[in-house]
């Protein structure tokens, strides 16, 4: 059977993977995306939840990707609202906190400058009249409260959105599909899948990799071999209890490490995460263990009594999902969150990887791989504009 042609042919159905092909079919190529299960079905459907510019990346002087990542929230904000919604986040600072109240100011005072003083991300300091009223947290030793907004969505819901805007642009989408051969012979690749117990073939002038975990193991199927990248898989874990937050998301600071954990309301319960457990096997196995659900009550139940009764038992869900890192010693949080677009090469190998990304920041990065990819395909005349593209 004669394979399908396209200009760009895609691996995997996460959020990176449909930002990739919304940019591509926006810039008016022709394009498949080839995912194994269902879109966001690793990862990017077990995030957090947030659309955030990431407060915490300030402390590792990630200041280019606070900044990326607080314009692309405006984006989606105006772009998906009813995707993405505003939420206040607390930041409650207690006695013996790491960090002190004149730092946490100094930081959202930097948030807010870094956003071009954007009015979705001015602060305030609750007054001490107003801690009452926040969902029964603990007030002993507690020094001050501060308040500012970061974006909630449903991350599946999200990525679906992302791929029907890039199916309305000509994007093609097979799944589930599972690649089980890709070739490099002249002009581009064969790309052979498995769909239906079927195998079918497409043929790309540029491939693009964006298997999240499995990234690495995407590479294995390639031919020429591929040089695998240095990553390691650093797992985040979240459960829900019974109960809801209704004054908003709280940001605080675990007992255990000072890392922050977000308690939030979550389909009208709490949910709490997340943790950095540098993970070793099968990414399909990802799951909470059984110390960093330990962890993740405790940090609760430190600043809200109510949860203090919480038992394992009492969980009404759990997940985890697996953040892609450049391999590093050390305590993971200190690591780069910066997309790494791998394209050793690619004027022979036409071909780009993508590792690690935000959930918040996927149109930038979609459009990062259309820079690189660019001079291999053909001259195509644009359909859209990414930045002003409607989801729904």
């Amino acid at each position: 059977m004669k394979p399908d042609n396209f200009d760009v042919v895609i691996i995997g159905g996460g959020i990176h993977g449909v930002g990739a092909a919304q940019a591509a079919s926006a810039a008016g190529h022709s394009v498949l995306v080839l995912e194994r299960e269902t879109l966001a079905c690793g990862t990017s459907g077990r995030s957090s939840k947030l659309i955030h510019g990431g407060l915490r990346y300030l402390e590792t002087a990630q200041f280019s990707l606070v900044a990326e990542c607080l314009r692309e929230r405006a984006l989606l904000l105006k772009n998906a609202p009813g995707l993405v919604r505003l939420s206040n986040i607390h930041i409650p600072v207690y006695s013996d906190a790491q960090r002190r109240p004149l730092v946490i100011r100094l930081g959202l005072g930097l948030y807010f400058a870094l956003s071009g003083f954007d009015k979705d991300s001015r602060f305030r300091s609750v007054p001490k009249s107003e801690w009452g009223g926040l969902d029964g947290i603990d007030v002993g030793g507690l020094r001050a409260v501060f308040q500012y907004q970061e974006a909630q969505t449903d991350d599946v819901l999200l990525t679906r959105a992302v791929m029907d805007s890039a199916r309305s642009l000509g994007a093609e989408l097979r799944m589930p599909a599972e690649l089980t051969r890709a070739t490099l012979e002249k002009g581009g690749w064969t790309v052979r899948y498995l769909e239906k117990e079927a195998v079918a073939e497409a043929r790309a002038s540029v491939l693009v990799n964006a298997g999240g975990p499995w990234a690495n193991m995407v590479l294995e199927k390639m031919t020429p071999a591929q040089k695998k990248v240095a990553v390691d898989l650093v797992q985040g874990s979240h459960i829900v209890v019974e109960g809801k937050m209704e004054k908003g998301i709280y940001y605080v600071e675990a007992p255990d490490d000072h890392r922050g954990v977000f308690l939030m309301p979550w389909r009208g319960k709490t949910l709490i995460g997340t943790t950095e457990t540098v993970f070793k096997g099968d990414p399909s196995d990802a799951a909470p263990l059984e110390g960093e659900v330990d962890y993740l009550l405790n940090a609760a139940s430190r600043y809200f009594p109510r949860l203090r009764s919480v038992e394992k038992g009492d969980i009404r869900g759990s997940f985890a999902g697996l953040r892609v890192l450049p391999t590093g010693s050390g305590d993971p949080f200190h690591r780069s969150r910066e997309t790494l677009l791998h394209r050793e090469n690619i004027a022979e190998t036409r071909l780009v990887s993508i590792f690690g990304g935000k959930l918040t920041s996927y149109r930038a990065t979609g459009e990062s791989v259309m820079k690189i990819i660019a001079p291999l395909l053909p001259s195509a005349r644009p359909r859209a504009d990414t930045k002003t593209l409607a989801l729904r």
